[in-house]
Order: C-alpha cells, then sequence, then structure tokens
C-alpha cells in the first residue's frame, strides 16, 4: 500500500501540475470566482462561517480584508507558478486559497467541486523543488499526485453518496435533471429532453459512473487514462446541457495526466525558430561559369596535327585518314 502512494513520477510531472495549478488559483480569482469580493458588502450577521471556520476561528469578511486576500493570492499564485520557493509560496497559496474559499461558502451554498483542488495545494508544497522537462523519478511528488487523484475519485464517490443518503431511490427517478434543465439547460439540453425516459436512463448512469469511479486506480496505466478522458468527456457533456463546469475539479483531476509531456515553451522556441531559420534571405549566390572546350590532344609521333574543326567532339582525339 506505501508502496502504491509513494508511487515514483518524473520531477517534470510535478513541475508541470505545480505551474497548471497555481495559473488555475490566479484565473478562479478574476474569472471563476470574482463574485467573492461581493461579499465585502453583506451584512456580517449573514456571515455564517463553514464549522474550519469556526474552529480556527476566522474573522468576519470585511473589505479590507477580503481586497487584502485577493491581490494577496493573486501575486503569490503567479509567483508559485514559476516553481520558485516551492514550501514558502505554496503553504501561503494554501492557506490564503482556503479563507478565499471559506469567505466564498460561508453564506449558504458549498460546491463540491472545490476538494480536489484544495487537496492538490495542501500537498504541492510537500513535493520539494522540480524542473520542467526533469525525467528524474520522486517519491515525494508521486505521493503529492496520489492524494490528489484520491481527492479527485471521492468528489465522484462521495457525490453520489450523497445522492442516494439525502434523494434516496427517488433520485434516480426523479426530475434532478428536468429542474437543472429549466434552471440552466442550454438548447442542446433542450433537444436531450425531448427523447422519453432518456433524462431517467442519464441520472442512472450518472450514480452508476460515481460509484464505479474508484476502479481507476485497478486500471493499467493505458485504459486508466482512457477512463480519465470519460471523466473529462462527461464533463463536457455536463457543460454542454446545463452549463456547470467544475473547473477547479477538472483542474485537479490533470494529476491522472502525464503532464511531463506537455512542453509548450519548449514547442513555441522550435517553432519561432523554424520561422528564423525559414525568413533568411541571405544566401550566398552561386557563381556560373561557362564551359571551356576541352584542350586537344597531344600529337603523336608520326601523326599529323589535325584543326581544331576536323576533331571529334564527343571523343576528344584525333580524326585519322
Amino acid at each position: 500500500m506505501s508502496g502504491w502512494l509513494t508511487e515514483a513520477v518524473p520531477r517534470g510531472r510535478i513541475a508541470a501540475f505545480r505551474t497548471l495549478i497555481y495559473l488555475f488559483v490566479a484565473a478562479d480569482l478574476v474569472v471563476f470566482t470574482p463574485w467573492v469580493r461581493t461579499r465585502a458588502s453583506v451584512p456580517g450577521e449573514l456571515y455564517q462561517p463553514l464549522l474550519i471556520g469556526r474552529l480556527l476561528p476566522l474573522p468576519t469578511p470585511t473589505p479590507t480584508l477580503v481586497a487584502v486576500i485577493f491581490w494577496a493570492l493573486l501575486l503569490l499564485a503567479l509567483l508559485a507558478a514559476t516553481g520558485r520557493a516551492p514550501r514558502l509560496l505554496g503553504w501561503s497559496v494554501c492557506a490564503l486559497y482556503l479563507e478565499w474559499m471559506i469567505i466564498a461558502m460561508s453564506y449558504g451554498k458549498v460546491d463540491h467541486d472545490r476538494f480536489g483542488l484544495l487537496v492538490a495545494l495542501a500537498v504541492l508544497p510537500t513535493a520539494g523543488r522540480a524542473r520542467h522537462g526533469d525525467t528524474t523519478r520522486t517519491e515525494a511528488g508521486g505521493w503529492a499526485l496520489r492524494v490528489t487523484q484520491i481527492a479527485v475519485i471521492c468528489t465522484y464517490f462521495l457525490a453520489a453518496w450523497a445522492k442516494l443518503r439525502f434523494g434516496g431511490l427517488d433520485w434516480l427517478t426523479g426530475s434532478v435533471l428536468a429542474r437543472a434543465i429549466i434552471r440552466r439547460g442550454t438548447d442542446l439540453a433542450d433537444l436531450v429532453a425531448q427523447v422519453p425516459y432518456l433524462l431517467i436512463v442519464a441520472q442512472f448512469g450518472i450514480v452508476a459512473f460515481e460509484l464505479f469511479s474508484p476502479v481507476v486506480f485497478l486500471l493499467p496505466a493505458r485504459w486508466r487514462l482512457a477512463m480519465v478522458g470519460f471523466f473529462y468527456s462527461f464533463h463536457v457533456v455536463t457543460i454542454a446541457t446545463i452549463t456547470i463546469s467544475f473547473a477547479p475539479h477538472l483542474a485537479a483531476m490533470t494529476s491522472f495526466l502525464p503532464l511531463e509531456r506537455v512542453r509548450p515553451l519548449v514547442w513555441a522556441r522550435r517553432l519561432a525558430g523554424r520561422g528564423t531559420r525559414g525568413s533568411a534571405t541571405d544566401t550566398p549566390a552561386r557563381v556560373e561559369t561557362e564551359p571551356t572546350a576541352p584542350d586537344p590532344a597531344p600529337v603523336g609521333a608520326g601523326a599529323e596535327p589535325v584543326p581544331p574543326g576536323d576533331q571529334a567532339p564527343a571523343l576528344g582525339r584525333p580524326v585519322g585518314p
């Protein structure tokens, strides 16, 4: 079991995963959760912190507190994406993002798609230094990725458990997807909803897929990647029909992928190098010279010289009588 938890992976994979996760944190602040900043204008009595916020305890959000967390987290996440000071910057980003999420989820709604990302932020500082393209294998980095993978799969499995715990079998046969389509469905979802019993079949399929998601750890590497590809396709369909993205979860799920093979900077340098070579125009010109006639063959003993016009051009020898 310990060998499975600490299965060594290339350091280049850790470096790529670290860059991706911290860049996503920066994007999350300005693209996916900028609404958290509006919590500063909500009356303090409406703030009901999550259990962790009550245990620590954490202060009630104020405009100053929210602004400081936003700008500090944005700056530190971009610095951490470079891979420098992985422990100092990593722990700082983890603490600030946790507080950002506590502020976001302490007003009556908790999103379960953040679990894998929070675990990734908590374990990445323990992976140590890593450089892009480094093929040296590391067990500490392998442990960080494995724990993140477990969190990703727990998100699926526990979501199915919650459906059955609170909704029972009625969740499978009810109108859950129909209500979601009414609230935020797309034109594609409207077409799907017109097919009789298809939404009921989809609800059975969703629960079955979530319950059996741990099987991914039992598959060979090739089939494991195929199953992870299925996970991503499931979320593509979800976005296309009911516009729910699960973006933080998708970022954490890249822990299953061989990210060390993705080298955008190397590819960019190669393209730039090819463009530079292709645009060069100062190639040396060839000097063309006119062909010269071969020298007449020497006159042998007893032979008379032959005028140039009587020589055989192809053979270049005197023509005898």
